[in-house]
C-alpha cells in the first residue's frame, strides 16, 4: 500500500469509529526524529505500536511514545503474567495485517487488547500509524483511548539517550 493510496485498512476503521482525526500523508522517514519533523509535531507526540506475544495465539497491542520504550516488568505486572515476548515481522504481520513499521490497531486483522502508555496523555495531539509507510493519523489521546478501548498504563521509560 502506498502513501498515495486513498486509504488504507486503517484509515477505514478510523472514519468507521467516528473519532475526530486527520490524516497525514509525508514521505516514509528514516528515523522517528525525521517521521516527527515531517508531520510538524514533537518527538513524544509519534507513537509506535509494538505487538506483544502473551501466549499461544494471544496479543496485545502496546502504544508507546517516541524516546521511550516500554518496561517489561510493568507490563508484565500490568497483565498478570511472568513471561512476554516479541514475534518475529512475519508473525506480527500475520496477527495484525501490517507489516513492520506501519502497524497499528486501527483496522488490525483482529482486534486485539490495546494499552497506551499513560505519556501520551501529556500531548495535545497524537500521531499513530495510518496503514502504511508515510500514512499517519493524527487525533486527540483521549479520543485515541476512547476509540481503542484501550488501558491507559505507566509502562515505559524514558530511552536512554545515545553514546556519543
Amino acid at each position: 500500500m502506498s502513501p498515495d493510496s486513498p486509504t488504507t485498512p486503517a484509515v477505514a476503521a478510523a472514519e468507521a469509529a467516528s473519532v475526530p482525526h486527520s490524516v497525514v500523508r509525508t514521505e516514509p522517514a528514516g528515523s522517528a526524529e525525521e517521521a516527527a519533523a515531517l508531520q510538524g509535531i514533537p518527538l513524544a507526540a509519534l507513537l509506535r505500536t509494538i505487538v506483544v506475544r502473551r501466549g499461544e495465539d494471544d496479543y496485545v497491542l502496546v502504544l508507546v511514545p517516541a524516546g521511550r520504550r516500554f518496561d517489561w516488568p510493568k507490563l508484565r505486572a500490568h497483565l498478570g503474567v511472568s513471561r512476554l515476548s516479541l514475534p518475529d515481522a512475519d508473525e506480527a504481520r500475520d496477527v495484525t495485517g501490517y507489516e513492520r513499521y506501519t502497524i497499528t490497531p486501527f483496522g488490525a486483522t483482529r482486534p486485539w487488547p490495546v494499552i497506551a502508555d499513560e505519556a501520551i496523555l501529556a500531548q495535545p495531539v497524537v500521531s499513530i500509524g495510518g496503514g502504511a509507510r508515510g500514512v499517519n493519523i493524527h487525533l486527540a489521546p483521549d479520543q485515541l483511548v476512547a476509540a481503542l478501548s484501550a488501558d491507559v498504563v505507566d509502562v515505559t521509560q524514558p530511552e536512554a539517550p545515545a553514546a556519543d
